[in-house]
């Protein structure tokens, strides 16, 4: 029995060759990139090294290294707590945090958490910095004084994430929920002191209307006053007023020549 030889021409070998180096090559490719907004963290034989890759083209040692991409982008996560008020109230919250990690610290963050940073760093901050100030006030003081509140949470979470490299861009309390029987207390409340302000201004209106009366009660006191001692020094006040309303007929019936030669006088005068 004969053998058969098989015969490989030599471009056949040269196209083995090539795609035995392509397939070589993109096992050991050494080169990589660093996308906008993220580092990339250098492990070498699977361990977390010191360098973090800038945004960019890097070259690593192939099967050696591997290059981890870590955000460090602005990101937001929203969550809803509940907790307890001072005056014992329940108080659901749903707050947002604006976040980002520290360009150097991405290797820490990556070595000590791992990528799922916001389940195992930024909720439970969250949840504790919320429960923490807001058994600092009342259920009332958390609406009244929600500015305050708000900076009293953001410091919380700050004094817990910056230590492990997580920066805090900003804070929000979405919205408040409470009780349905606080509600209606507030509301109670609310009632009342419109209804006490509408009775206060009542009041206020009713004493107002009472002093000008008074003002011109005693406007007129002092008028008739001052017409009084007017006529007591000067009697002839009396005749000019009399000669005001005369229609300037001469009466049927006259008192004594005195009288008669006053009214003369005066006329003249």
């Amino acid at each position: 029995m004969q053998m058969t030889t098989i015969v490989i021409k030599p471009y056949y070998k040269a196209l083995i060759a090539l795609l035995g180096a392509l397939i070589l090559l993109i096992i050991f490719w050494p080169f990589g990139t660093v996308g906008a907004g993220e580092r990339g963290v250098l492990l070498r034989w699977g361990a977390v090294t010191d360098k973090v890759i800038d945004e960019g083209l890097y070259v690593r040692v192939p099967i050696m290294d591997r290059v981890v991409l870590m955000d460090v982008k602005i990101q937001k996560e929203q969550v809803q707590s509940s907790a307890a008020s001072k005056d014992l109230q329940s108080v659901s919250s749903e707050v947002a945090l604006n976040f980002h990690i520290v360009p150097e610290k991405a290797a820490l963050i990556y070595q000590e958490v791992g990528v799922n940073y916001k389940t195992r760093l930024i909720d439970p901050a969250l949840q504790e910095s919320v429960k923490a100030s807001t058994a600092k006030y009342t259920a009332e003081e958390l609406i009244t004084k929600r500015e305050e509140v708000k900076e009293e949470i953001k410091a919380h979470i700050k004094n817990k994430l910056i230590p492990r490299g997580i920066e805090v861009d900003d804070f929000n309390i979405v919205d408040f929920h409470f009780s349905a029987s606080f509600n209606e207390s507030i509301e109670a409340k609310v009632t009342a002191e419109q209804s006490a302000l509408a009775a206060k201004n009542k009041l206020e209106q009713i004493k107002f209307e009472a002093d000008q009366k008074i003002a011109e009660a005693r406007g007129k006191a002092e008028a008739l006053r001052v017409e009084s001692e007017a006529l007591k020094n000067n009697p002839q006040i009396l005749q000019l007023r009399a000669l005001e309303k005369w229609d300037g007929k001469m009466p049927l019936v006259t008192g004594d020549a005195s009288s008669l030669i006053d009214l003369k006088s005066l006329m003249a005068r």
